[in-house]
């Protein structure tokens, strides 16, 4: 087993891409050392070690940094074959980083809209979530993935992790934004997928508590909308609160690597 010397993580407690590594790492029972990045304030590690897109995660190994959780957990992977997370069949693993890609292009994406949106405009998104449900939906009904517990199989695989750190902010966003996004009855092999998801071991060691969630996510709602009420002649609070928000609902939905 590598010893937590030759691993670190750098990371944001509440980034849903940092939760895929942890969770990696811990389903193939690697040891590592966790950093916390306040990527409001960037520590000069993390300039140092992703210098181009300055985001978390960043997985050091033996001093040597691979970013953008997707790439880390196919490094991992082949790195320590050992419990494998990605299919053993070429054409099972274009699956996984095709609807991977989908998640990360399309689901995430339209999930930060309804996050960071009011009205019509909320509600178009909401559509689009439903939408691109629906077409995960379909494929675990008569797609490549009918009949399975996971995408992976009879274990959490690739594409469980990339989806499921995520999924876990849906029931959170429909909390604090009043608005429906998995309906168990229009979306029934998803929810009980997602509800399976969480229930692992490994899972619950690595998503925080939903109190937690919940408090932060308020906290990004509140500065997102006082944002959207910003005038040219806004007050530096307002500025600031609207910077501060931008960089935090990246930390949950979308563009931390």
């Amino acid at each position: 087993m590598e010893q937590s010397s030759s691993l670190k993580l750098l990371g944001s407690w509440a980034s849903s891409y940092t939760h895929r590594v942890q969770l990696a790492l811990k389903l193939k029972g690697l040891e590592f050392e966790y950093i916390e990045e306040d990527l409001t304030m960037k520590s000069p590690s993390l300039l140092l070690h992703n210098p181009i897109y300055k985001k978390v995660p960043v997985l050091l190994h033996r001093d040597r940094p691979i970013v953008e959780s997707v790439i880390i957990l196919q490094y991992v992977d082949d790195t320590w074959p050992d419990h494998p997370i990605m299919p053993s069949d070429p054409y099972d693993r274009a699956l996984a980083r095709f609807w991977c890609h989908f998640a990360d292009d399309k689901l995430g994406p339209a999930v930060g809209a309804v996050f960071g949106s009011s009205g019509e405009d909320q509600m178009a998104a909401v559509g689009q979530v439903h939408e691109n449900l629906g077409l995960i939906e379909s494929e675990l009904r008569e797609g490549a993935f009918k009949g399975k517990r996971f995408f992976g199989g009879d274990n959490i695989g690739f594409l469980d992790i990339v989806l499921g750190c995520g999924s876990y902010w849906l029931a959170v966003f429909e909390d604090v934004t009043e608005v429906k996004l998995v309906d168990p009855e229009a979306f029934p092999l998803f929810h009980a997928w997602l509800r399976d998801f969480e229930e692992q071991k490994e899972v619950k060691e690595t998503i925080p508590a939903i109190d937690k969630l919940l408090e932060y996510a308020r906290g990004i709602r509140q500065m997102i909308l006082l944002s959207h009420t910003a005038t040219s002649t806004a007050s530096n609070a307002t500025t600031d609160a609207a910077t501060i928000a931008t960089a935090k609902v990246d930390v949950v939905v979308d563009g931390s690597g």
